[in-house]
């Protein structure tokens, strides 16, 4: 991964002011990728696991699908003028690219497949909190719903209640 780039950022809100949260961002691979919809040489691609991955050998580097992210996942590997700043990269919820896995291709150009080594993305098993979870969604949907029924909504942490407005039948 080129020196620079974070696939996964911190975005701090109300900085030292009362209610500050630090919120994790990183690529949602999103069922109708926004990114994928405004790219024009369709370098974009989902895989059989749902992930949203693209070919930097397609990118142009037009920046298109930096903008229509509202995460702000798609970023330019160096800072300088447009046309000099290389090729997006972004998550690849460390499943790698579209060349065959394991090659040192896709090492060089995204890095370590784990999913094809059949481990878990590197953030989730890094997590000291663990807080973020990788793998079935209904078994990881299960897990945050235990997690809210049992430290409750008054925990000041962003909570199921504080995200959907809701509460949760236990």
């Amino acid at each position: 991964m080129p020196w620079g780039i974070n696939r996964r950022r911190v975005v701090t809100i109300n900085d030292g002011k009362p209610g500050e949260r630090s919120v994790t961002m990183a690529c949602m691979h999103c069922t109708d990728a926004p990114c994928a919809a405004v790219c024009p040489v369709n370098c974009f691609y989902t895989t059989a696991d749902a992930v949203v991955l693209h070919s930097k050998d397609l990118c142009i580097g037009c920046g298109y699908c930096f903008y229509a992210c509202p995460f702000g996942a798609p970023q330019y590997p160096k800072v300088g003028n447009f046309g000099s700043r290389g090729k997006m990269d972004k998550c690849t919820y460390c499943s790698g690219g579209p060349e065959p896995d394991g090659s040192l291709a896709e090492f060089e150009k995204y890095g370590t497949n784990r999913l094809a080594e059949g481990k878990l993305p590197l953030c989730a098993e890094m997590c000291s909190t663990k807080s973020l979870l990788a793998g079935d969604g209904e078994i990881i949907a299960q897990i945050y719903k235990e997690r809210v029924v049992k430290r409750g909504y008054g925990s000041g942490a962003w909570g199921w209640k504080t995200a959907y407005r809701e509460t949760i039948a236990s």
